[in-house]
């Protein structure tokens, strides 16, 4: 009963839609009438500029650490409940009980959860984000390719498998939410990292 507690309670802080809290609250613009419509930071950078796109950015990587981390260290249910706290935090984020079971991609509230589950791990993803990103413009591919390397690290680091089985879910999770943008990779008709919100269509 009370797993079944912590797993809804983590749902519930996944789905607090933060990119809408910031957008309408401070800027009074909803993100999900701009470019993609996407509620995360990369959309919210055409809807809200670097500003509002850094608060939703570290709105979401909070949702993801604040439930893994109360798993990991006060309510003892072992490896197997951190890594289920997290993945029912990025399975709120992705289908939030607010939005009518509609949310963003989970990759800052993966990045979030990660943030508990290995320092090493985590800095990992941010290096195969940044480089990614920096070289092709494109946020999308360093998205799947940061969370690519999830897994693998958590693997190498001797995580708890527990830990690597989640990173696996993830990667599952951010790549379904990523379909059409992987479409468009394939195109050549992905956005770049920088258009302006009067012409971003698809991030």
């Amino acid at each position: 009963m009370i797993v079944a507690l912590i797993i809804a309670g983590s749902y519930v802080i996944g789905s607090i839609p933060v990119g809408i809290l910031v957008g309408r609250g401070l800027f009074g613009v909803d993100p999900r009438t701009v470019g993609s419509g996407n509620i995360g930071a990369a959309n919210s950078m055409r809807a809200l500029g670097p500003t509002g796109a850094v608060l939703v950015l570290i709105g979401d990587v909070i949702k993801g650490c604040v439930p893994t981390a109360l798993a990991a260290h006060w309510l003892g249910y072992g490896n197997w409940g951190v890594a289920a706290a997290g993945l029912a935090t990025v399975v709120g984020h992705n289908w939030s009980i607010f939005l009518s079971f509609k949310g963003g991609k989970g990759v800052a509230t993966g990045l979030g959860v990660l943030v508990v589950l290995s320092w090493p791990a985590t800095f990992v993803f941010a290096i195969v984000w940044l480089a990614t990103a920096s070289i092709t413009r494109y946020s999308s591919l360093g998205s799947l390719l940061a969370n690519v390397s999830v897994p693998i690290s958590l693997w190498l680091f001797h995580a708890p498998i527990w830990y690597v089985g989640y990173g696996v879910i993830a990667l599952v999770l951010v790549v379904w939410k990523h379909a059409g943008n992987i479409a468009r990779l394939a195109t050549g008709t992905e956005l770049r990292i920088g258009t302006s919100k009067e012409h971003g269509q698809q991030q």
